[in-house]
């Protein structure tokens, strides 16, 4: 009997434990000691939106302390989007004592759309410096130049929403540097005055849809590199060379194939003309035979071919034996006494 009558107490201690579990009463009593006027079903309601109470409330109590009007309904909204409720109220408790005129939704647009705004409002305040890694540029004298710049930005905020970041205005500032070396006539134009390439640069309005406002631009070192012009007609000359042998060797090759063709028609006209003199003996042979030609015809006509065989011979004698004389220049011999 005595345990049946602790039952209905342990019950009710279970409910109570319950009710502070999904109850926020520490919360609760915290919000209305800061002054902030939440209710015990504001509370509950967030527990059932899956929306942890204290992410809403102490930024709340935060922003109301700092002076910021903000509210539970779009601190809320700003969380079940996806956005960083605390950073967003630092953001604002920031932007307020630098005074630069931040509102919540522009904070909370800046948020979701991926960006850190507090990091933004602390930019906004203090200038951020970004280094561009060695820009190399060629002058019309043909000598490169290697320069790195320092590049002092600070974030706009009425920007940030679809602005280009960092990589942009480095690539920027490279262009103006690449454009500013490029147009000098001499490269000891610009190692005289480096401050031309900054004031070109700033001149061209680089920061022009980004989210940062470029503040100034210092050319950090300027180093001269390698003879850009020098090495070009190096290889232009030997671009040359090897198009010149080409042709050389081109020619070279249709001199030997005309060669070659030439030898195979010599070859070929002397092969014709072996055939033909094989047939020369059938062909009188035939004509003997058919009576066409006599025999003291043909004893005629071998006399005449031994005759001009022996003439030829004769000349090519006399003519060699002539040439070969030493000191026989045609004149007569001097008599001696």
């Amino acid at each position: 009997m005595f345990l049946f009558a602790w039952i209905p107490v342990i019950l009710i201690f279970i409910v109570i434990l319950i009710i502070l579990n999904f109850v926020p009463i520490g919360l609760w009593i915290s919000a209305l000691a800061a002054g902030v006027q939440v209710s015990i079903v504001t509370l509950i309601g967030m527990r059932l939106r899956r929306v942890p109470p204290s992410r809403i409330i102490m930024p709340l109590i935060k922003a109301l302390k700092a002076g910021i009007d903000v509210t539970i309904d779009k601190l809320e909204a700003h969380y079940l989007a996806g956005g960083n409720v605390d950073r967003v109220v630092d953001a604002l408790i920031a932007a307020h004592r630098a005074e630069i005129g931040l509102t919540f939704e522009r904070a909370a647009a800046i948020d979701l759309a991926g960006r850190n705004v507090l990091e933004a409002v602390q930019m906004s305040v203090n200038p951020k410096v970004i280094e561009t890694p060695v820009i190399a540029a060629v002058a019309k004298d043909g000598i490169e130049l290697k320069a790195k710049a320092r590049v002092t930005v600070r974030a706009n905020i009425e920007r940030l929403v679809g602005g280009a970041g960092e990589p942009t205005i480095i690539a920027r500032v490279g262009e103006g540097i690449v454009t500013t070396v490029g147009s000098a006539e001499s490269h000891a134009e610009v190692l005289e005055n480096p401050d031309r390439i900054s004031s070109t640069v700033l001149d061209k309005g680089l920061d022009a849809g980004t989210a940062f406002e470029i503040l100034s631009i210092d050319i950090a070192d300027v180093d001269v590199g390698r003879n850009i012009g020098a090495r070009l007609q190096m290889d232009q000359a030997e671009a040359d060379k090897d198009i010149a042998q080409a042709k050389a060797a081109e020619r070279r090759f249709a001199a030997q194939a005309l060669e070659q063709e030439m030898r195979a028609r010599v070859q070929e006209m002397r092969a014709r003309v072996v055939e033909a003199e094989a047939e020369v003996p059938l062909a009188l042979a035939e004509a003997l035979r058919q009576g066409k030609m006599g025999v003291m015809d043909y004893y005629t006509m071998r006399n005449l071919l031994a005759d001009t065989d022996m003439r030829e011979s004769i000349a090519r004698e006399t003519k060699e034996g002539s040439s070969d004389r030493p000191g026989d220049t045609g004149d007569k011999p001097e008599k001696t006494r």
